[in-house]
């Protein structure tokens, strides 16, 4: 039984239970940080905004609006700063913090970490999806900014979602990728001047009509509050949640080095660091953001539902709705899949996620038993995903330019009905097949893939069972 002081310690939070220690933090000490942001990046931009930009090319009958689009791209800020910030003093504060390597950082490590994403790449692929960003529209807060963005509508949700894995693949390619120069470093600043270019928008928006958006309730759009929880659910939230609930649990130094991976990756994009420092202090935070954060509202309901409809019948998985379902319930548990509007799925679906947890722990546990297998593993592994996802985007590279631009009267809202995205069967011509070859034309429905895994579990359980009842008899004629 547990003491009264253990008692008094245990927390529950949807679902999670946890003990209170001293590198927790309140609601209260968490404050602050919903006020505070990259102050830096912003600078950058309206450094950026009197820079002479390259002239838009005349419309012609060669030329019409299309290849316009094409040739004339939003900003690439990464290129500018790499270009300019010998010029001007507040772009070269940035690009000087980017580029010096904190004492802290041990390439050797990270290069560690990039291994952990790969070596258990199919449960991480799925903790990301189902628990970090459809859980993550739990936070009452996030969705607000999220929401006037526009880009989680049913009709680009799946987009913006493999946009957010190009990046995470970029940074996990190889130990340069992540390195200054870096396709995954210049990836990540990327997504820094673009987060920093939502938050101005929506706060001159504010200016120009205050009922936009509440600043004082939510805070700043993508504040230091929500750039930590963002790279917690990309970290801490696999660890010790997305990954055990499937079965998987990491190594003591795999967790150290996926950390440790991510607080690089923090310290590109401008979050504060200092809560990433050891996986106790990490795990102390995302468990002190489950209670301060998680608190799901009519429009963390509307964006969870939104990832739903736009995922289904997709390649690569050909996934219906329900078994999506299933997943977001397994890895979010009920009590939250609840709050967020999910509707329950059939138990033949929750069978199904409960064979794709074993074949996950079959394979990643006896493939990291054996370093040969393992090593060659990760290799196929980064080609694969790296493939698999641009095939998904007709081979056009995430460049995380400004183009979910909020506006007054603009709001996400529910679209499944009127987009008209049924479950497509296998076969099908939707979107989402329209371009897919190779590997990923064979219509292989990954709910066919859990029922064989079930099916087999089932069988080898039988057996073995057999075998017990088989010896228990033997041994009962003995004696």
């Amino acid at each position: 039984m547990l003491s009264s002081r253990d008692r008094e310690s245990r927390r529950h939070a949807w679902g999670y239970d946890f003990d209170w220690t001293p590198d927790h933090l309140t609601p209260e000490q968490l404050r602050p940080l919903m006020y505070s942001y990259d102050v830096l990046a912003t600078e950058c931009l309206d450094r950026f905004d009197k820079l002479p930009l390259p002239p838009k090319p005349e419309t012609t009958p060669e030329n019409n609006n299309t290849d316009r689009k094409k040739t004339c791209p939003h900003p690439d800020y990464y290129h500018l700063l790499t270009h300019h910030h010998h010029q001007d003093p507040t772009l070269h504060q940035l690009w000087s913090d980017v580029t010096t390597i904190p004492p802290w950082v041990d390439w050797a490590q990270i290069a560690r970490g990039q291994q952990v994403f790969y070596r258990y790449a199919g449960p991480s692929i799925v903790a990301l999806t189902f628990q970090s960003l459809l859980g993550g529209m739990g936070s009452h807060r996030v969705v607000e900014t999220l929401a006037r963005t526009g880009g989680f509508g049913v009709k680009v949700a799946r987009r913006r979602l493999l946009e957010t894995f190009q990046h995470i693949l970029d940074v996990t390619a190889d130990l340069a990728s992540v390195q200054p120069g870096g396709k995954g470093f210049a990836s990540s600043l990327r997504v820094r001047f673009l987060h920093a270019s939502v938050r101005r928008r929506i706060l001159h928006l504010t200016t120009a009509s205050p009922a936009y958006y509440d600043a004082a309730a939510w805070g700043v759009p993508i504040s230091d509050l929500d750039s930590v929880a963002t790279i917690l659910t990309f970290s801490a939230t696999l660890i010790w949640i997305g990954f055990p609930r499937q079965g998987i649990f990491l190594r003591p130094h795999e967790a150290a080095d996926y950390m440790a991976l991510w607080r690089w990756v923090a310290h590109v994009l401008g979050t504060p660091t200092h809560l990433f420092a050891t996986p106790a202090r990490a795990k102390a935070a995302m468990e002190s953001l489950l209670v301060s954060e998680i608190a799901p509202t009519a429009t963390s309901q509307t964006l969870a539902n939104n990832i739903i409809a736009g995922l289904q019948g997709q390649a690569p998985t050909f996934a219906s709705a329900d078994f999506l379902r299933a997943e977001a319930y397994w890895l979010n548990g009920p009590q939250l899949s609840r709050a967020l509007a999910i509707p329950r799925p059939p138990v033949y679906y929750t069978v199904l996620v409960a064979g794709q947890c074993l074949f996950f722990m079959t394979l990643c546990y006896v493939r990291r038993s054996v370093r040969a297998w393992d090593e060659a593993w990760i290799k196929r592994m980064r080609g694969l995903l790296l493939k698999m996802t641009l095939d998904q985007t007709d081979s056009q590279e995430a460049t995380h330019a400004f183009q979910y631009i909020p506006s007054l009267g603009q709001l996400t809202t529910a679209e499944a009905e009127s987009a008209g995205l049924e479950p497509i069967l296998k076969g099908g011509s939707g979107n989402g097949n329209k371009h897919v070859r190779g590997l990923w034309s064979r219509n292989v429905s990954i709910e066919r893939r859990n029922l064989q895994a079930v099916l087999i579990a089932s069988a080898v359980v039988g057996w073995l069972a057999w075998l017990g009842l088989r010896s228990a008899s033997g041994l009962l004629q003995i004696f």
